[in-house]
């Protein structure tokens, strides 16, 4: 009788487990289209990708709750589209999605996009979202057509970029940004209005609104704050740079590089430094590598002391010269007098060896031995490289 229970208990709790665990129907888009015409009801598509950490988190966290499925399903035709399939790389393409996981909800008589969100969210968030959606004049479409009957609007503006910005990228808000811009005067531009729509919607580094930013830096930072001025900058030279290191584009990188050097602030030089070495390191370019950190390393990032263990790590697996190594050997020291570490000193050890200081490379080695000791960390790399130096 007793194992009846438990056999009863446990098929009870895997048939709960399972009605818990999200499964997409893989229906086609027109049949789903033909559905949702027929139905009167939007069309809900979730674009995600299998590899996706966010994507899999909705699908466990979110649309695995019965609620959230019976409001969708009474309200929306649903379909869930893998980008890398070939109806979802399609829709991917033609509703230009460039976030994981994107929703999108459509007008499926004219395949219109009505809202559309981007990234992860909670239950209750996104019930709220996906109830707003159903409401037409909390739609796109609506929020445009305002929006284009009275451009200078900064109401009826912002209100249509809170929601495009929803679930679209930075760089999709740019057109409809400048429409709106273009009927301000540089003047009116330097209002708390004016500066969020041109912190969340403004790209383009040589336009005239953000030019207008640079050189005014001191008057946006009375309205807004001078921290919020340099995260814009910042974001705006990132924006232009990360693109071209992501694809390993090095011909259009160097031509951006030149615009975003124009700038002409510590803090996008630093912004530059940092770029130049990723795209080094990706293309392993060691000696172009080597001589910018050779020639700036003190200038943009010597309070970094993280960043400089990067440098001192990429120095010992790629740089041979001694003189070089010496360099980078300074540069560690000098983040172990920002902070003290077991893997600064580890690191000082293992360079001190390589050019062959086998005194200097003891010496660090026990270092970093005593603060993994302290810390109760495991010796066994600390022990080995004292093996290799023949030291107790």
């Amino acid at each position: 009788m007793r194992f009846f229970s438990i056999f009863f208990l446990f098929v009870s709790l895997q048939i709960l487990h399972s009605q818990n665990q999200f499964v997409p129907d893989d229906v086609p888009y027109k049949t789903a289209l033909e559905n949702a015409k027929t139905k009167g009801k939007p069309l809900f598509i979730m674009l995600y990708a299998d590899w996706c950490p966010h994507c899999n988190q909705m699908k466990k966290e979110v649309f695995s709750d019965p609620a959230v499925m019976e409001f969708l399903n009474k309200n929306y035709v649903c379909i869930w589209k893998n980008i890398e399939k070939e109806e979802g790389t399609a829709l991917k393409n033609k509703y230009n999605t460039k976030s994981l996981p994107t929703f999108l909800f459509l007008d499926p008589n004219t395949e219109t996009l009505l809202y559309a969100l981007k990234g992860e969210s909670k239950k209750a968030e996104f019930l709220n979202e996906a109830n707003y959606a159903l409401n037409p004049k909390l739609q796109l479409p609506y929020l445009e057509k305002e929006f284009m009957a009275d451009p200078g609007n900064s109401n009826t503006f912002f209100n249509y970029l809170n929601t495009l910005k929803k679930g679209k990228d930075r760089t999709d808000l740019s057109i409809p940004t400048h429409i709106y811009l273009n009927t301000q005067s540089d003047t009116q531009l330097v209002n708390e209005t004016n500066w969020r729509i041109i912190a969340n919607g403004v790209t383009d580094i040589k336009s005239r609104e953000f030019q207008y930013v640079l050189h005014h830096q001191k008057d946006f930072a009375a309205v807004a704050s001078q921290n919020r001025v340099d995260r814009k900058v910042e974001s705006i030279v990132t924006e232009l740079l990360r693109p071209d290191v992501d694809n390993l584009d090095t011909i259009n990188y160097y031509k951006h590089r030149e615009i975003a050097k124009s700038i002409k602030l510590q803090k996008t030089d630093s912004l530059v430094f940092k770029f130049d070495l990723t795209l080094a390191e990706r293309t392993e370019k060691w000696q172009y590598y080597k001589k910018v950190t050779l020639e700036d390393t003190q200038k943009f990032v010597w309070n970094d002391a993280s960043f400089l263990k990067d440098i001192g790590q990429t120095y010992l697996k790629h740089i041979t010269d001694e003189e070089s190594l010496k360099k980078s050997i300074l540069w560690v020291k000098h983040s172990l007098e920002l902070n003290d570490s077991y893997d600064g000193n580890l690191l000082l050890a293992r360079l001190y060896n390589k050019i062959k200081d086998k005194k200097s490379a003891i010496k660090y080695a026990k270092d970093a031995k005593v603060i993994c000791t302290e810390m109760t960390w495991s010796t066994k790399d600390v022990d080995a490289l004292l093996k290799e130096l023949n030291a107790k």
